[in-house]
This record gives structure tokens, sequence and C-alpha cells, in this order.
């Protein structure tokens, strides 16, 4: 890993290498989605069947064998051990219980003129949730993109999920069940982003689209916005971890390896205020690597992108945090509630030595699909909101159109809109 220290003339710049990452999209996978989705668009089922046989080596002959019903959701569900059943049914209620409070609720007031004036919360009707497949399989990922949407009040959940070789994860379609999905296709890539956008004979459009992918999946959700909502395009993994020295080293190593498995490009950084204990944490790091078994890809993701720093003390931390933005923020601290506060950008802050980032993965009940690569200066994780619409209520009293009439008339005729004055003019005595 990377070392850095704040005290050192060179600190801005080795940061700013340090989180540079190339998200320039590689025109030969645009041209590839771009191909598909175009397909998908125009020939529907067809495009979807052909695409999915040659891209998952699947033998699909028709639409429908890319169907599962809710006897099959449920069969996977009665198949799993019961051991993953309670833990599904126990993420999926903290889940829900959490998402509840984040429901947005209708709201009116009239104004001395009488006029009233509000916001209407309604559901969007139908949403897609794209899901891992195959060996790559995130049950995780199914609760936390469905169950939102469910809170929210959305009739229909469509899930997609590719099965390479035919291959059904059981406990991803038993947290479909678990969480209320409505319909699944097994399909995935390009082709199942481009069917949820414009729909097919079979499959319906979708208003939004969610959920993790490859890059040809995120090209795809690129191409589509605006066709459809989407919930973000999500780059690699995040965590940053700010360490008092009050947290075991094993603790802290373990965390940062939890991140550094996704993948090579993952990114795992540690600040801490003290050298011994950065020290320390290497020591363990360099240790309970030898019982990873996916060692391969954190040694290549530390190597990659991951770095310990050394801060003078947590209110240098705490910046260096706001401007790293991370998507997972872990403050490994005493009194970790007043040191929160001083944070203003990250996806999700973990408080305190007990509050492993892995918790927040499966089950504390927060979303885990949370913003990164600095995004988490402007947006948000996701959650019930992103599955309900505002709309603006306006209804103006006889009264009030005397007052709000001569005001828009002035303004639209200083915007040279006659109509928009008359049309004020005509409600006015």
């Amino acid at each position: 890993m990377k070392k850095l220290n704040t005290q050192s003339p060179d600190f801005q710049t080795g940061l700013k290498a340090l989180l540079a990452f190339e998200t320039a999209q590689n025109p030969e996978t645009e041209r590839i989605v771009a191909d598909i989705c175009a397909d998908v668009q125009k020939h529907g089922d067809a495009a979807l069947i052909e695409y999915t046989n040659k891209f998952d080596q699947t033998n699909a002959k028709s639409i429908d064998d890319l169907i599962l019903t809710q006897a099959d959701l449920n069969a996977a569900f009665e198949r799993i051990p019961n051991d993953i059943q309670t833990a599904l049914q126990t993420a999926a209620r903290r889940v829900e219980s959490y998402h509840q409070r984040q429901k947005m609720e209708s709201w009116s007031y009239t104004d001395e003129d009488g006029t009233l004036l509000g916001q209407q919360i309604t559901p969007l009707d139908r949403v897609g949730i794209y899901v891992p497949g195959g060996k790559a399989a995130y049950p995780s990922s199914v609760i936390m993109n469905a169950m939102p949407a469910h809170v929210a009040g959305v009739k229909e959940i469509i899930m997609v999920v590719p099965t390479p070789k035919g291959e059904r994860n059981d406990i991803v379609l038993a947290a479909a069940y678990v969480a209320g999905v409505t319909k699944v296709f097994t399909v995935g890539g390009a082709q199942a982003v481009a069917a949820l956008a414009y729909g097919t004979e079979t499959i319906p459009q979708v208003d939004k689209i969610t959920g993790p992918g490859n890059a040809f999946v995120a090209a795809a959700k690129r191409r589509v916005f605006g066709v459809v909502g989407i919930d973000m395009v999500a780059g690699p993994s995040e965590i940053l971890v700010i360490a008092d020295g009050t947290t075991p080293a094993d603790w802290v190593a373990m965390d940062l390896f939890s991140q550094a498995e996704h993948d090579e490009i993952a990114q795992a950084i540690l600040i801490g205020t003290s050298q011994a204990y950065l020290d320390e944490v290497e020591a363990a790091m360099n240790r309970l690597i030898e019982t990873m078994p996916r060692r391969d890809i954190i040694e290549a993701s530390l190597g990659n992108r991951g770095a310990m720093i050394l801060a003078k003390d947590l209110d240098e931390a705490c910046e260096i945090a706001n401007y790293i933005s991370p998507e997972h923020l872990e403050l490994s601290v005493e009194n970790p509630q007043e040191w929160a506060k001083k944070i203003r950008h990250a996806g999700a802050i973990f408080m305190g030595r007990y509050t492993g980032e892995s918790l927040g993965d499966y089950c504390a009940g927060p979303n885990h699909v949370l913003p990164t690569s600095r995004t988490a200066r402007f947006s948000s994780p996701l959650g019930t909101y992103d599955f309900q619409k505002r709309s603006s209520l306006i209804q103006v009293s006889e009264h009030g159109a005397q007052k709000l009439g001569e005001t828009a008339s002035v303004l639209a005729h200083g915007e040279s809109l006659t109509a928009h004055a008359r049309a004020a003019e005509f409600r006015m005595k």
C-alpha cells in the first residue's frame, strides 16, 4: 500500500494521484452496447433470446424459458438451508424498517388569499432491478434494491438476473421471494437493460432501472437514461477508515480487506494519527492475508489503489475524508457521533469500533447502494425516495386569481408572451 503523510510537501499531489481513476468510456464497449440496445428495441423478445443464448451459453427456445414464476421463487426459498432463510428474512425486515422512515408524505397549505399550494407524493408504477447472477451472486443486492421500491408502494418490481450456462442461484431467487419481487426474467447484460428500458412483447417497460452490473450493464444504463430513470452509474467499491488507535488492528485490517476483495480496482484507505498504529495494522494485514481465499484480488487492489495516510490529528483526518468523499467511511474512534458531525461528504458513515462496514452491506438497515468516485459530494444512497415522485399542487381561489394574475401578467408581458398574460388576465375581474 502507498504511504502518505499530511506533513509532506507533496501530500496533496499524492492524494490526488491516489484518487484518480480513469472513467473514460471504452469506445468499443459503447459501440457493442449501442448495437445491442438498438436490436432489442427493434426486435424485442427474439433479440433477447438470441443474445441470452450467445452470451450466457443457454439454449432458450422461447421467452417462456426465461421466465420464473412466484412458484419458482418460493421453491428456491424452500430449498435453501434454514439459517440462510432466517438471515434473508432478518435482513429484509431490518432494511424495510429503515426505509419505512424515508417515505415522503404529501402536504399542502392555504395562503392568505385562499390559494392552496402543496406537494403530492406518488410511487413509480413499475421498476426494474438488475442483479448479477451465476457464481457472482448477490442476494443482498436483491433486498437493497427491491425493498425500498416495495416500501415506496411500487406495484410491479421486475427483476432481471443472468443465469450463465443455466446456473440459477437459489439464494438470489429466495431473496427475490422474501423482498416481494413481482416477476423475474433470467436475462442479463446490456440486452436485459434494453428490454427493461424499451419493453418487449413479454418484458414490460419500466420507469426506472436500479442495481449493479459489469461495464456493459453500466454503459447500457447510461444509454437508456432519459427513456427511463436510473439509480447511478457506480464505480469501484471504496472504504475509508479513520482510526484513533483504539480499535484492534486485526479488525481494521479485515475491514480494509472487505472492500479490497471486491475487485482489483476497489479502493481501501486507512487514515491514522499514529505511525505506530499504522505499522500495527500493516503487520496484521501481512499476517491475515495468508488466510484470504481472494488473496490475489486483495493484494492487487491494495497495491493499485490502497493507501495508509498519517494525519496530525482527527480534525485533519475528517477534512481529508471530506475531500475523498468515500462510499463507505468508518469512524473507528472514541466518541464517533461527535466526529460524525464533522463529516459532510460520505455515502454511509459507520460509527464506532463495533460497526464494521460489512454489517451495512447485509443487514444493518440502510441501503448499500452508495455513491462512489467522490460523487457523495452531491448525491445520496439509494432509498425509498428514489422510487417516489413529487407533483406540485396549485389551486388558486377567485380572490387569489386577482392578485396572482396581475403579477403573472406583468411578468408575461416582460417576456413578450402575450398569450400567457391574457390567460392570467381573463381570470381577473
